[in-house]
């Protein structure tokens, strides 16, 4: 199950009103592996597809197929704000890191 903090909801749900997606969630997709481990895409959806796994959260669903769900158990889904730029991020506690590009990944 993925957990989705209180900061990450409230951006979900204004990015579903602000793009007018009313009724949309959000898929959560393996978007390739990284020396930090999987990498994740999302976009918008309605409804769940054939495969797709639906978890319920606070006014919005999320979807994930089975690959997916076995790489998401126990990751958090966040939102950030950096000097950077603010966004959705994937916290994922099975991954400690990357030795080649000098730890501190996610």
């Amino acid at each position: 199950m993925v957990e989705v903090t209180t900061e990450a909801s409230k951006y979900i749900l204004d990015l579903i009103a602000k793009n007018d997606k009313t009724g949309a969630g959000i898929k959560i997709y393996l978007s390739g592996m990284g020396c930090s481990g999987p990498q994740f895409g999302m976009a918008f959806q309605v409804g769940a597809k054939e495969g797709d796994v639906e978890q319920k959260v606070d006014g919005f669903s999320l979807f994930y197929d089975n690959e997916t769900k076995e790489v998401l158990d126990a990751c958090t889904v966040d939102f950030i704000e950096t000097q950077y730029g603010s966004g959705l991020i994937v916290h994922n506690p099975n991954v400690s890191g990357c030795s080649s590009c000098g730890g501190g990944c996610h």
